[in-house]
């Protein structure tokens, strides 16, 4: 049984582009979620202005193939000049604990 993979991505609008950053991301959602393996794609507002999708993926495997699919190079094309940086994505391995709901995404 494949390993579900967790992803955090956060982006920083620059000064004055963060609505238009966020109606970028917005867009490539149901994209997004169509794509085989996606359980969850999620955009958040952080309290420091940045904007934060949590994802999982079914595996390694098919989150590799969003990063490489054309979901993910509309949203490249749609967000570039609207970042300070480029965003900073991190792959995480859940490790549940405590209440089999609430201990895991």
């Amino acid at each position: 049984m494949p390993q579900p993979v967790v992803v955090t991505a956060v982006f920083v609008p620059q000064q004055g582009r963060q609505e238009e950053a966020r109606a970028a991301i917005l867009g490539a959602l149901a994209d997004v979620h169509a794509e085989a393996g996606c359980e969850l794609y999620a955009l958040h507002d952080a309290a420091d202005g940045a904007l934060v999708l949590i994802e999982k993926w079914e595996s390694v495997e098919l989150l590799d193939a969003h990063g490489s699919g054309e979901p993910v190079a509309r949203l490249g094309r749609a967000i570039s000049g609207l970042l300070e940086k480029p965003p900073a994505v991190v792959r995480m391995t859940p490790a549940p604990g405590g209440d089999p709901v609430k201990g895991r995404l």
